[in-house]
Order: C-alpha cells, then sequence, then structure tokens
C-alpha cells in the first residue's frame, strides 16, 4: 500500500505550481540572450512556432500522462509510462524522469544560491561604490571556494546548503501544505517585481541617473528583426531548444504533478494556462529587464560582448552594478527585487524537481513524506558539492548539458513516440479532452502524432552533428566539420584536448588537465546515479511481481 496520499488544494494552487515548474531562470537569464544571438525580432517567428506545434503538444501529452498514470496510483515516470506501454523497458526509459530532475536540482539549486545571496548583499550596499569590474570580480570571489565576501567562511557553499535545506523543507510539508503555498506566494511576487522592473526598463532617459542611451534603443536592438536568419536551421533548433527550458518539458515534474489531478479534471485549459502564463513571464517581461536596461547604460558595443558570456554575466555581473546608479536606496530596492524574482522563478522550479523521487519512493517502498523529501535533498547534496567545489572546472557546465539539454529531447522524443504510436493517438486524444474546459483543434490530432516526433527528432539529429559554426548550408554542401557544440565531439572532449594540445603555459596546462579529468568524472558521476535509480525501479518491479500487483 502507497504512503502517497498527496493532493492540490485547489485549482489556482495546480495551475501556479505548474507555471512556477515552468517559469524558471532561463526565462529571464536564457531567452532575452538567445533572442539576440539569433535575428532579435525574428527569433519570435521559430520560437512561437515551436510553441505551437512542439511545446503545447508536449504540455497536453505529460499532463495526460500523468492524470492516466495517477488513476492507477503511479507518481513517478517509471511506471507511469510503464502503465501506458507494456514492454519492460519503458519503465527504464521512465528513469530518465527521475534523473534529470536530481542532476538539474544538482547544479540549478546552486544558481538559486547565488541569488539568495545577492538579495542579501542588496540590502546590505555591498555593491555600492563598486565599478563594473569591481561587481565582475565580487562574483569571481564568490563562487571561489573558500573565499568569502560577507565574513562567512565558505560562503557559496553555506548558502547553497541553505538553499537546499530550504528547498528540502518546503517539500517535506507535502504539495498543497508546501509547493502549493509556495506558488501561490512566490509566483505573484515574482510577476510583481518583474513588472517593476520592466516599468524601469521601459522608462530609461539618456542622461539620467548616469543612462547612456535611451530605453527605446536596448529595445530596438533586442527585438529589430533580422529575417535573413530566419531560413537558418541553427535558429530554428536555438527556439526548440528554448521551448524546452522554458516549458520544463521532458523532464518527468510535469508527470508527476498531473498524477494527483483527478481523473475527470480538467488538463486541456489547465496546461494552457500554465503554458501561456510561461510565456508572458517569458516574453514579456523575461525581454524588458536583462538587456534593455544593460544596453542603456553599457551601450550596444559591449552588451554584445557581454552577450556572448551568457546570462549569468549580465545577470550577477552587470546588473548589481547598474541598479547602484539609481540611488543606495532605490539601487537596493532593484537588487532585492531583481534577485528576489530570480530566486522565486528558481525555487517554484526546483521544488518540482523533487517530486518525481519523493513520489517513486513513496509508492513503491512506502517511505513517508518526510523521508523521501529529506532524502532528496541529501541525494542532491552528495551529487551537487562538485558543482559548488569544481566550478572552475567545468563540471557545472557538464551537468547542465547532458542532464539539463541532451536528456530533455531524449526523453520528450521518447514519450511523444509512447503516447502517440505506442499507446495510440486515438485512447491519447481521449485522455487529452476527457473532462477538457476547452476544444482542444482536431489538427492537434496530426501534430501529436507526426509533427512533434519528427521536430524532436530534427533537434536531437541537428544537436548531435552540429556543422562548424552552425553553417548548415556549407555542410549540405559536402564541408561537414563537426562544431565544438556537438553531442558528438563534446563526447570527445574536442574542444578541451585542442586547447590543451596548444597550452604552452604550465598553470594553464595543468588546469586544462585537471579540467579534463573533472568533466570525465562528473560523467562517470551521472552515469552511476542513472544506474543506480535504474536498479531501483528494477527492485519496485520485482517487489510488485511479488505483491501481486503486475
Amino acid at each position: 500500500m502507497s504512503a502517497n496520499k498527496e493532493s492540490w488544494g485547489s485549482r489556482v494552487g495546480l495551475i501556479l505550481a505548474m507555471a512556477g515548474n515552468a517559469v524558471g531562470l532561463g526565462n529571464f537569464l536564457r531567452f532575452p540572450v538567445q533572442a539576440v544571438q539569433n535575428g532579435g525580432g525574428a527569433f519570435i517567428i521559430p520560437y512561437l512556432v515551436c510553441f505551437l506545434v512542439m511545446g503545447i503538444p508536449l504540455l497536453w501529452i505529460e499532463w495526460s500522462m500523468g492524470r492516466f498514470g495517477g488513476r492507477y496510483g503511479n507518481h513517478s515516470t517509471p511506471y507511469i509510462v510503464d502503465t501506458m506501454g507494456k514492454h519492460r523497458l519503458w519503465k527504464y526509459i521512465g528513469v530518465f524522469g527521475i534523473w534529470t530532475n536530481i542532476a538539474v536540482a544538482s547544479y540549478y539549486c546552486y544558481i538559486e544560491s547565488w541569488t539568495l545571496s545577492y538579495v542579501f548583499h542588496s540590502i546590505m550596499g555591498t555593491f555600492n561604490g563598486l565599478d563594473q569590474n569591481g561587481v565582475a570580480t565580487f562574483f569571481d570571489t564568490y563562487v571561489s571556494i573558500g573565499e568569502s565576501t560577507m565574513g562567512i567562511p565558505y560562503e557559496a557553499v553555506f548558502f547553497y546548503i541553505l538553499c537546499l535545506l530550504l528547498n528540502t523543507w518546503i517539500l517535506s510539508k507535502g504539495l498543497s501544505g508546501g509547493v502549493e503555498r509556495v506558488a501561490k506566494v512566490g509566483m505573484p511576487l515574482l510577476i510583481l517585481f518583474g513588472m517593476f522592473l520592466a516599468y524601469k526598463g521601459f522608462t530609461i532617459k539618456a542622461g539620467e541617473a548616469g543612462a547612456a542611451f535611451d530605453s527605446a534603443v536596448g529595445l530596438n536592438f533586442l527585438w529589430t528583426p533580422d529575417y535573413s536568419q530566419l531560413w537558418s536551421p541553427t535558429v530554428w533548433l536555438a527556439a526548440a531548444g528554448q521551448i524546452f527550458f522554458t516549458l520544463s518539458v521532458g523532464m518527468g515534474t510535469i508527470h508527476c504533478y498531473a498524477s494527483y489531478v483527478r481523473s475527470k479534471d480538467d488538463i486541456a485549459l489547465n496546461a494552457m494556462s500554465a503554458g501561456w502564463m510561461n510565456e508572458f513571464v517569458e516574453v514579456v517581461l523575461g525581454a524588458s529587464i536583462l538587456i534593455p536596461i544593460s544596453i542603456g547604460y553599457l551601450g550596444i558595443d559591449r552588451v554584445t560582448e557581454l552577450v556572448q558570456q551568457g546570462g549569468l554575466g549580465l545577470a550577477f555581473k552587470t546588473l548589481p552594478y547598474l541598479f547602484a546608479q539609481w540611488g543606495e536606496v532605490l539601487g537596493a530596492i532593484a537588487g532585492v527585487m531583481w534577485f528576489g524574482l530570480l530566486f522565486f522563478a528558481g525555487i517554484t522550479s526546483s521544488l518540482a524537481m523533487g517530486t518525481p523521487w519523493m513520489g517513486f519512493l513513496q509508492d513503491e517502498f512506502q517511505w513517508k513524506r518526510k523521508s523521501a523529501a529529506w532524502s532528496f535533498g541529501l541525494i542532491v547534496l552528495v551529487l551537487g558539492m562538485p558543482t559548488v567545489l569544481f566550478f572552475h572546472y567545468g563540471v557545472f557546465d557538464e551537468y547542465d548539458y547532458w542532464a539539463g539539454t541532451v536528456s530533455l529531447v531524449v526523453f520528450a522524443l521518447a514519450e511523444t513516440i509512447l503516447f502517440a504510436w505506442v499507446f495510440g493517438m486515438g485512447r491519447g486524444w481521449r485522455e487529452i479532452t476527457a473532462g477538457a474546459d476547452i476544444k482542444v483543434p482536431g489538427i492537434y490530432k496530426f501534430i501529436i502524432k507526426f509533427v512533434t516526433p519528427l521536430l524532436l527528432l530534427w533537434v536531437f539529429i541537428g544537436s548531435l552533428v552540429t556543422p562548424k559554426g552552425g553553417d548548415w548550408a556549407k555542410a549540405f554542401a559536402g564541408d561537414w566539420v563537426l562544431d565544438d557544440s556537438s553531442i558528438i565531439n563534446k563526447i570527445k572532449n574536442t574542444s578541451l584536448k585542442r586547447q590543451l594540445a596548444e597550452a604552452t603555459d604550465p598553470a594553464m596546462i595543468e588546469h586544462l588537465q585537471e579540467t579534463l579529468f573533472f568533466v570525465n568524472a562528473s560523467r562517470i558521476l551521472l552515469v552511476a546515479v542513472f544506474l543506480g535509480i535504474a536498479g531501483l525501479v528494477y527492485i519496485a518491479y520485482k517487489k510488485r511481481v511479488r505483491e501481486g500487483r503486475i
């Protein structure tokens, strides 16, 4: 008998929790950078197309799979997918839905801990009087283990553990008493903080508070369309990839949340509501803060350089300096709001990552909720500590690439094939529309069965054999040289080995050798965790057989 007696307290709470799961750090840090790098305003076209033909179908697939599995008492992906496809292999493919969450939470909570720390530093006025280089140096000091910026020994480790403890404690309170309550508070505050900062981004005036340009310059830079890039497969791959990041599909969290929905409750409108709320936060708020404010003070050329470093550099190394230009009081308020909204975006997502593991332990081994929650915290602590201790050796990036990127595509492709071709599109469509409060357009039968899996397959193959520099025209002309970002070259460590071969400075050679060691070690650790979870799934299967549940 399962110890899992969880349920959602209200429909609003469910939608906010699902939206909180989707609304994450990528909405504010990754989306604007992707837009700038892939055609500006033109990027929104492939982005919305991918949302309509891949994002929405995957939301419906995962919501309906979760509700279907929950009907049979399953609250984690191994046995949710096993319920839909009777081949014994499916339950092991479902391991991705637990493993991905644990692996992503291991480094995601580290970023989340930065935001928590930066809230305190904003209140304390740490960034007042620092120039941009000073703020950047502060960040580098913060992530250097053993350093302290506020008198706390091993400050990065301290805030990481504090953040994990907070996540674990909330998870121990359950869905309605913990996750739902945080979503009901965190999501409205996130939107409120975002609206204030977006307003500031829209009203920057050249010459005021040290601004060099009006807000229109930054907004035009972000949204001026470069239609020539619409024909680039690289741009479409980037748009499809962003959909994965922004909706949290292909992870197993949506399955788990939806498994606690009653069998006849609506999922069609709920999925759409959560999805479109995420799009509003990303496209409207996310695009109105990071890039426009940065360009208003630093100019296009400087921001273009910083964009190459990604959203993390702009968010943590640049914005604190810019907020300080608004004065001590307003700068502190803006800092608290910016890092506060990032924290709420982060924690509502990381809480979702704990539920598949907890659901699995409660269903299969009759663990109590609190024990399951604290076991999640302990596993994430052990797996995640290398991302903190060896941040400068590529461990963080390896976790992000394999667990937060590649595995999402692989599992999403597998679950789409399962839903549309194994479970059957007819049965699947009945699951999507059962109890629906909206009329689901019939065209989505065709999209889910053909368009979505083909698009996912294209994303995977495109990532597997990405040509150098993203030059697909040259590749198709016969000169196909793999880019360092391709999955194949990532496995082979092509970039690191080239840097090592070209290095002449002894210190750099030593650093690259250590980086190569830690990169390979992190992959071995991730594989070991996956195999460990697969082993537990096998034990659970044997237990079900003994108990006559199979």
